[in-house]
């Protein structure tokens, strides 16, 4: 192993470059008031085509993308690309949605997707239903981004044997973010995604065309993959996906698109946006991210050919399979540009961590403090108590790193998605009907949650010796069907969820239970910039968000 001096100095130089950038970002397009949220979270819901372009791809294109893709393709081979088909999908069924979701908000001054469920049903419990689902649904992710950089730190030989050695290089980092997201709010992200984005796609680019040189080219790189997996003794995918696990790719690919937009940081990104022309520019072009993504993915079977040994896991005889990315680039570039690569990663993971925990922050300030704690809050209270909330995120999803092995936070994960995606009937299909029972809605997240949780509960993995919430591919044989074919728990969840409020809202008003006042008019859904109905930030203050606009 050579020596990692050269690649900790390069590392650690852009990792303090993009921090004094994150600082430097809250004079950034000169806010008027980051003692308010529309400024503080939201940037002040003026970033333009470029800015969100990279905003929003550096918010779903993750460290853990970066690492953890290519290691389940090293892993597990073709379904590991479930990853490419799903972010080309979700691109078109979002489109719409984004926009009107956009629109509505713009006009109301929602900050959160409870928000919008709040005046769209009538229903504080529901929104705030939303509020905690989407809170529970971000925190993993948010620990799983450390995975990723606790990755490179590993690579280079950065963390020692015992606990605090271990986790004490991302304990700083994350306290650094923490930092400048408190002081910055969405502009350090925003900000530092053009250096995330750009350090990504160079090395890509490189790796794709040096690497597959060095290897012997694209053929010998396709059969060392598919002799390594025609050699395991485990029955699973090769370099072609096996017929049993067919459904688990579809369903699962489906879902994860479903969920993608659902999560309270992917609509942050959104709504900091300045008019609907910049979402509907962005949904056109951020599939070319996919093609990046399809790049990313072939690393694994590149670690395949290189000879890549995954380095020692937390557990005895186990391995670390995320540090295979790192240990491809460690072996196979000179050490200033596999620091590069690493800070892209590292960088990689900064970015989305600071999105996510502004948008849970965003979610506990507006509808459990706002709504529940103190209803009179100022815009500068709501702000402090979001930059407040932001640190207490960030410190939970460090204890899921430092307390908790990092394969059950990846499980999390998997679980994450079946969990937001039970937002899907309110928030999603809420921006286009009203049909649903407020009370119906409430029953079909119940229901759908319920159900989720006890499939994901039955899921056990042999390999690892995990007998509970070990992935998130249900066997059909324990609905009877004789077949050793799998779903993804997502898909199975929310539509029971959508039965059950479909058949309730029926039930219900048939009885004609009352069923709240929506606070939203048709013509909210085409708001644009300049719209005379829409107020600045400030302005808006007098009828706060959380009271209905007529």
């Amino acid at each position: 192993m050579r020596d990692h001096l050269t690649e900790i100095i390069v590392f650690t130089f852009l990792f303090l470059l993009v921090s004094a950038m994150g600082f430097v970002a809250a004079r950034w397009r000169a806010p008027r008031d980051m003692a308010h949220l529309d400024e503080w979270g939201l940037g002040g819901r003026n970033f333009g085509g470029w800015i969100t372009w990279f905003l929003v791809g550096g918010d779903l294109y993750t460290a853990y993308t970066f690492v953890a893709v290519p290691a389940l393709i090293f892993g597990a081979g073709a379904a590991g690309f479930f990853a490419v088909p799903y972010t080309i999908v979700i691109y078109p069924l979002v489109f719409l949605v984004l926009c009107r979701l956009w629109s509505v908000s713009h006009r109301h001054g929602f900050v959160t997707p409870a928000d919008f469920v709040r005046n769209r049903f009538d229903s504080p419990i529901l929104a705030l239903l939303i509020a905690i689902t989407g809170i529970v649904a971000t925190m993993p992710y948010i620990a799983l981004q450390l995975v990723g950089i606790e990755a490179v730190l590993k690579t280079m030989g950065v963390t020692g044997d015992n606990a605090l050695a271990r986790h004490l290089p991302i304990i700083i980092a994350f306290a650094i973010l923490a930092a400048y997201t408190y002081q910055s709010g969405l502009r350090a992200p925003a900000l530092i995604a053009f250096v995330k984005d750009s350090l990504i796609y160079i090395v890509i680019l490189v790796a794709i065309i040096y690497l597959p040189y060095k290897l012997g080219g694209w053929g010998d790189i396709f059969n060392a993959a598919d002799a390594k997996f025609k050699a395991s003794p485990a029955p699973g995918d090769g370099i072609l996906l096996n017929a049993n696990n067919q459904l688990q790719y579809v369903t699962l690919a489906l879902g994860s698109a479903l969920a993608l937009f659902l999560y309270p940081h992917s609509i942050t990104g959104v709504l900091a946006s300045r008019n609907r022309d910049v979402i509907k520019r962005n949904m056109s072009a951020l599939p070319a991210y996919s093609l990046l993504l399809g790049l990313i993915a072939l690393l694994g079977y590149m670690a395949i050919a290189a000879g890549v040994k995954p380095l020692p896991g937390a557990k005895a005889g186990s391995v670390d399979s995320n540090t295979v990315v790192p240990l491809l680039f460690d072996q196979q570039f000179p050490g200033w540009f596999a620091g590069v690569a690493y800070a892209a990663i590292g960088i990689g993971a900064l970015v989305p961590a600071a999105i996510m925990s502004i948008a849970a922050a965003n979610l506990f300030t507006r509808n459990i403090y706002k709504e529940y704690l103190k209803r009179d809050a100022t815009p500068a209270q709501e702000a402090q108590v979001s930059k407040v909330t932001s640190l207490l995120v960030k410190v939970g999803a460090l204890a899921f790193i430092i307390f908790l092995d990092p394969q059950f936070s990846i499980d999390l994960q998997l679980i994450g998605g079946v969990i937001i995606l039970q937002t899907l009937p309110a928030v999603a299909l809420g921006l286009y009907t009203r049909w649903f029972h407020r009370g119906a809605l409430i029953a079909g997240w119940v229901a759908g949650m319920g159900l989720g949780m006890w499939m994901l509960y039955q899921v056990a993995n042999p390999t690892t010796g995990k007998k509970h919430f070990a992935g998130s591919a249900f066997p059909l044989s324990e609905f009877g069907f004789d077949t050793k074919k799998t779903i993804y728990v997502g898909i199975v969840a929310v539509l029971v969820n959508l039965v059950v409020a479909a058949l309730l809202t029926l039930v219900l008003r048939a009885a004609k239970v009352t069923d709240g006042v929506d606070h939203t008019t048709p013509d909210d859904y085409f708001a644009d910039e300049g719209d005379p109905r829409v107020t600045s930030g400030t302005e808006r203050d007098a009828d706060s968000a959380r009271e209905p606009v007529a």
